[in-house]
């Protein structure tokens, strides 16, 4: 396949309104045979997303993207813009650079919060945040398969990060695999919060419920990102799949969730699962404490290093 063949597919696949971002990974989806040198010649041309000053961003310069959102890198750092193509209007770019906004009020109020990717500086029109070198949880735990003792490490970090932001009074909302991200040292950390809800700070967070969101459902999506990656399949903890018309987040029939029987730390994912199962993220985090300390003694035993 010539250059301009690769333009040619390019140039068909951006026409879209929405067009994917990595023509690589979505021809390969498609079933599409491509040459070996493909990927390398996709990563060196523009993408159908233009920056803050309108031109168009190279493709290797693409971190990630969301629905409102897209994550570039900026020498070291990553640095978080309105989504815009080149077909897109006025008003949608005025409605993402306002999501980008109402994140930055987040961030302003978890402040210095460890175990979230750090702020490093806003403008009215982007967030500048650290780079994450190893990409975000999902994309990594399909290419490597972590041990037992590093996916424990992530979970009790993840519990304990969890139980920060909720202290400092907000929700999450969107809790999911591609919402971690891994540092040089592969530690995990959270980012994306554009559908967070920031509460007054005198909220009792066990009991707040803003429609439908709550530290349960935050709970409940967390135990879908430890079933991800214990089981390497994909785990939708969906609020919005049941009979509700209002709107609201609704919590998740069980039988909508896989069995976690005889998945490693099941019953605590099952405790995340059950409304109240687990009576806030400072609990989780004691459970997953205790479960390294019971993993432990099992191999012991196993091994007959016990009477």
């Amino acid at each position: 396949m010539s250059d301009v063949n690769v333009a040619f597919c390019y140039m068909q696949i951006s026409h879209n309104a929405n067009p994917p971002l990595n023509l690589y990974s979505q021809l390969v989806f498609k079933g599409v045979r491509t040459p070996a040198n493909f990927k390398s010649l996709t990563s060196r041309m523009s993408s159908p997303v233009l920056d803050l000053d309108g031109r168009s961003i190279p493709q290797e310069q693409i971190l990630g993207y969301g629905r409102s959102g897209l994550v570039i890198r900026v020498e070291d750092t990553a640095l978080k813009i309105p989504l815009r193509y080149i077909r897109s209007s006025d008003d949608d770019v005025e409605i993402n650079t306002e999501v980008i906004q109402r994140e930055q009020e987040v961030y302003r109020r978890l402040g210095r919060c460890e175990g979230v990717v750090a702020c490093l500086k806003v403008s009215e029109k982007s967030t500048q945040l650290a780079l994450m070198e190893n990409g975000d949880l999902r994309s990594y735990i399909a290419k490597n398969r972590p041990s037992s003792l590093l996916q424990l490490s992530w979970f009790r970090e993840a519990a304990r990060t969890l139980s920060r932001i909720h202290d400092r009074r907000v929700i999450v909302a969107d809790i999911s695999s591609r919402n971690f991200l891994l540092d040089s040292d592969l530690s995990v950390k959270i980012c994306d919060f554009t559908e967070s809800s920031i509460l007054p700070l005198s909220a009792n967070m066990e009991t707040v419920d803003d429609n439908g969101y709550s530290i349960q459902t935050d709970i409940g999506q967390l135990g879908a990102v430890m079933y991800e990656v214990i089981t390497g399949e994909r785990c939708e903890f969906d609020l919005f799949g049941g009979e509700a018309l209002d709107g609201r987040a609704t919590w998740p029939r069980r039988e909508a969730l896989p069995s976690t029987q005889n998945v490693w730390l099941g019953s605590i994912i099952t405790r995340c699962w059950t409304e109240g199962g687990l009576r806030n993220a400072h609990c989780l985090s004691e459970a997953l404490e205790s479960a390294s300390l019971e993993r432990s003694v099992s191999k012991m035993e196993v091994m007959g290093h016990i009477p």
